[in-house]
């Protein structure tokens, strides 16, 4: 018998699932998709970490500051940002339109051309033009990269590769900042071509397509194929199938009835008006505040400048910085662990709300010293941030894309990501572009505080508002955030009338 090969899928292999002989393989397949994902999320880390040590190696080298100004070193540390936005509507075009395989290929592609231009480069000028050419990179970022995750894992194992997922990212920004600290830093741009190279061909010829495409696209036998080829056909795999197909069908059989003339303005407010929209959307922005503006993110990309700042040397500035990103990738390990026994919400707000604590702290720490009310202590300043960054990636710097990976509903997917996207990258980038002048103004006291008071506004509105996504497929989700206000309304007088 001929056998019936779909993308990378073999029906035969399904067979076999049916007689228990390859009980494992779902999850090792999810994990070999998802690997290709976290290659790029590493090289996208090493893009991210690489101006913290390329910046201070070229001044010494020049034996000047002018070599990198100050203004082409934020531009150098920001652009990454800047450069996605034109990205961020044209890879949800491509992945609506093909797939989420093909547009996966061209990124590594562009990946590639980018460090090439990096490894070549002579001047900040083309270093610069090195780190635009990554804009598709960045923008992947919440566009597609999320999408494969989520599409192409189950419930069951989401989560874990999701906070897995945001370890890899920083374990290139660490990676970047050792190979810079000891070699040259054009070795980075080495390893960033290795790590593209492998997601490259894995993607190329061996990933099935995501069956959530093929669901919304009505093809539903080659859903069913590549579903049950990456998630098996136990109980919960094939319920979460049937669910899937069932709501694509419904969906698609609306759509046909919706009148031709209807405009597609029309249309979008419609979408905008959808609770199930921009209840997400909302929380998701919130979630990328807390993180932006909690401040680790700005001591992980400027942790040299910020580090020597307060402890007025150098040497210990490299260690320092070194020391604290290793601790943070710990962490990091840590928090996807409590992630496997704790509620999503539960950790990330408690751990968010440690992290802002110590900001505190470190503010009034750093205040004292200032007013001469305490000696400075280069130990004790280390040891501050250090504890910081553990609280903090403990929580929002693994959860954060799993949080809007998850409440984004899978029909809106289309308006929603890029949306959240275009908000995230501006957002990223306009913090680290403004941190210097931060620095520079309120001083390192000032800024700590800036960024306690503002991580507690933002852990505030989602103490009140976020619900629990944990173990909940896509579908359940997007369920709670479709129920009607009446239904609300209802739900709580049931439960004053059950309590009287």
């Amino acid at each position: 018998m001929a056998k019936k090969v779909y993308s990378g899928v073999n029906t035969e292999e399904i067979e076999e699932c049916d007689k228990g002989q390859v009980s494992g393989r779902p999850f090792l397949r999810q994990l070999f998709v998802v690997s290709g994902v976290w290659s790029i999320y590493f090289v996208l880390g090493l893009s991210y970490g690489a101006p913290n040590v390329f910046i201070p190696q070229i001044r010494r080298d020049a034996n000047s500051t002018d070599a990198v100004t100050d203004d082409m070193a934020s531009w150098l540390t920001s652009i990454h940002g800047y450069s996605a936005l034109p990205w961020i509507p044209i890879i949800p075009i491509l992945s609506r339109k093909f797939g989420r395989k093909v547009p996966f290929v061209i990124l590594c592609f562009t990946t590639l051309f980018g460090f090439i231009v990096f490894y070549c480069s002579t001047t900040t000028l083309i270093l610069l033009i090195g780190e635009i050419m990554e804009g598709m990179l960045v923008g992947s970022n919440m566009t597609l990269l999320i999408v494969v995750v989520t599409e192409y894992t189950t419930p069951r194992y989401r989560g874990i590769f999701m906070t897995v997922k945001s370890t890899i990212f920083f374990w290139g920004v660490w990676i970047a900042n050792a190979t810079g600290t000891f070699s040259h830093w054009k070795n980075i741009a080495l390893i960033a071509f290795a790590c593209s190279v492998y997601a490259l061909i894995s993607s190329s010829f061996l990933w099935p397509e995501s069956p959530s495409w093929l669901a919304m696209n009505g093809r539903f036998e080659e859903c069913a194929t590549a579903h049950r080829w990456l998630k098996g056909q136990d109980e919960a795999a094939e319920s979460e199938l049937e669910g899937l197909i069932n709501s694509q069908k419904e969906y698609l059989t609306r759509s046909k009835r919706k009148e031709v003339s209807s405009s597609k303005l029309k249309g979008l407010l419609e979408t905008i008006r959808t609770k199930a929209f921009y209840k997400p959307l909302l929380l998701s922005m919130t979630v990328m505040l807390l993180y932006n503006f909690s401040g680790k993110y700005v001591c992980s990309m400027y942790s040299i400048v910020m580090i020597q700042k307060i402890t007025n040397s150098e040497s210990t500035a490299y260690m320092g910085m070194l020391i604290m990103e290793a601790v943070t990738i710990f962490s990091m390990q840590i928090g996807c662990i409590l992630s496997k026994y704790l509620k999503r919400r539960t950790l990330l707000l408690s751990s968010s709300s440690l992290g802002i604590m110590f900001l505190f702290i470190i503010s009034l720490y750093l205040y004292l010293v200032k007013l001469s009310f305490i000696a400075k202590n280069d130990i004790i300043s280390l040891v501050l941030l250090t504890v910081f960054s553990m609280t903090i990636s403990c929580g929002p710097m693994i959860l954060a894309c799993s949080v809007y990976g998850e409440l984004t509903p899978l029909r809106y997917r289309s308006t929603s990501l890029p949306t959240l996207a275009i908000f995230s990258e501006i957002l990223m980038a306009t913090v680290l572009k403004i941190s210097p002048y931060i620095f520079k103004t309120l001083e390192m006291h000032g800024a700590f505080l800036f960024y306690g008071l503002s991580a507690s506004v933002f852990a505030f509105l989602l103490y009140y508002y976020l619900p629990e996504s944990k173990d909940k497929t896509l579908q359940e989700i997007e369920n709670y955030f479709k129920e009607s206000k009446a239904e609300d309304v209802s739900q709580d007088l049931l439960e004053k009338c059950a309590k009287r």
